[in-house]
């Protein structure tokens, strides 16, 4: 039978590894976004924002090596492969590439955004009782998540306008 501390560093690991993939998926998302909406503020906004993802995903795989907890292969290719049928989901939604998949594309950015800042905090209320899970800045990576969802939902918002005003409410 498997001691407690053993149940808890599986479940650790699965948990680091789970948000592990979920950053493949948001990566391959941003740079599909700053691909197909080059030379754009989209496109600025999504290099930006890949740039901020890629930095905190070298945090979790930092807390993650120093835990001696290694990297699931075959959970982070499972989220390219989930990457791809979204993105084929959002063409099949929106043939032109406009605000819909927009739209759908940074809701998509925003839910993954924000199971990070729950990630955050779930390790930072873990590491009051478990002293291997240091503090690689708890507090400040859960107000830059807040502050890449604040700079997600502003274009999420525009999009929504865009996506969602019909042809009579746009012209008066």
């Amino acid at each position: 039978m498997e001691s407690a501390a053993t149940t808890a560093n599986k479940h650790l690991a699965t948990y680091l590894n789970d948000h592990l993939a979920g950053s493949v998926t948001l990566l391959e998302l941003l740079s599909h976004l700053a691909s197909a909406y080059a030379d754009t503020p989209v496109a600025r906004f999504a290099t930006e924002l890949h740039g901020d993802i890629a930095a905190d995903r070298a945090t979790l795989e930092s807390l993650m090596e120093m835990l001696h907890i290694p990297q699931s292969a075959m959970r982070k290719a499972s989220a390219w492969v989930a990457e791809k049928f979204a993105q084929l989901k959002l063409r099949l939604d929106d043939h032109s590439g406009g605000a819909l998949r927009l739209l759908e594309a940074t809701e998509v950015i925003s839910l993954g955004i924000e199971g990070k800042r729950l990630l955050w905090l779930a390790l930072a209320a873990a590491s009051q009782g478990a002293t291997q899970l240091c503090d690689p800045g708890y507090e400040r990576l859960i107000r830059r998540a807040m502050d890449q969802r604040s700079r997600v939902e502003a274009v999420r918002r525009e999009a929504a306008i865009l996506a969602m005003s019909t042809p009579a409410a746009t012209a008066s």
